[in-house]
């Protein structure tokens, strides 16, 4: 049985602002008070996992456990059909550099892939999202969410993060990067988990 949410404080386990901002937007109207990783000087754990599900439930028990309130987290990326589903769970490694992460050079590393491999176009592509809701008992929930779409290059627009401004949403012809924010929050990989989060909720 679904265990329901019926508290009025979350704890949204992770340090990425841009991830924080959009899952707040979606909490709003449920009168839920979002606390984030940072806010608890919570340390990142290693994510070990080898899939969304894994690396999400690493990081919400983690911080359930740290804190003593539910946890949320997600585990997001992209998965490219030509590549094999790839970067999928390394998505973030695919940015990392000796100083950070740079995401232009992600995408640059995608795109060389796909010319390397010889894909014909439409490059299909998904967004996945995980989200995991758990709590201090060891208890979860998951929620996993899609975005489906094609990848386009070069890369358009300066809003969203990470690879927005390659995709292009299934049934539109803009990249995320290009579409206002609040617009692609609501059809994003983390909207469609979302829908399926709200009936974890109480009443």
């Amino acid at each position: 049985m679904t265990r329901k949410f019926d508290g009025k404080t979350l704890l949204v386990a992770t340090h990425n602002k841009g991830k924080l901002e959009e899952i707040a937007l979606l909490l709003r109207d449920f009168g839920i008070e979002v606390t984030s990783a940072t806010d608890h000087d919570l340390p990142e754990p290693e994510e070990t996992g080898t899939t969304f599900v894994e690396n999400a439930r690493i990081k919400a028990h983690a911080a359930a456990q740290a804190t003593g309130l539910p946890a949320l987290s997600d585990d997001s990326g992209l998965e490219v059909s030509a590549l094999d589903g790839a970067p999928g769970v390394y998505t973030a490694d695919w940015a990392e550099t000796g100083n950070g992460r740079d995401f232009e050079l992600a995408m640059k590393k995608v795109y060389d892939a796909l010319l390397e491999n010889g894909a014909a176009k439409p490059w299909n592509a998904r967004f996945c999202c995980t989200f995991v809701l758990a709590w201090p008992d060891g208890h979860d929930e998951v929620f996993p969410g899609y975005a489906n779409g094609t990848l386009t290059w070069p890369t358009r627009g300066t809003q969203g993060h990470g690879y927005d401004p390659m995709f292009v949403p299934l049934g539109h012809d803009i990249t995320f990067g290009e579409m206002d924010r609040w617009k692609k929050t609501r059809m994003s990989h983390r909207a469609d988990a979302f829908k399926k989060l709200v009936k974890a909720f109480g009443d």
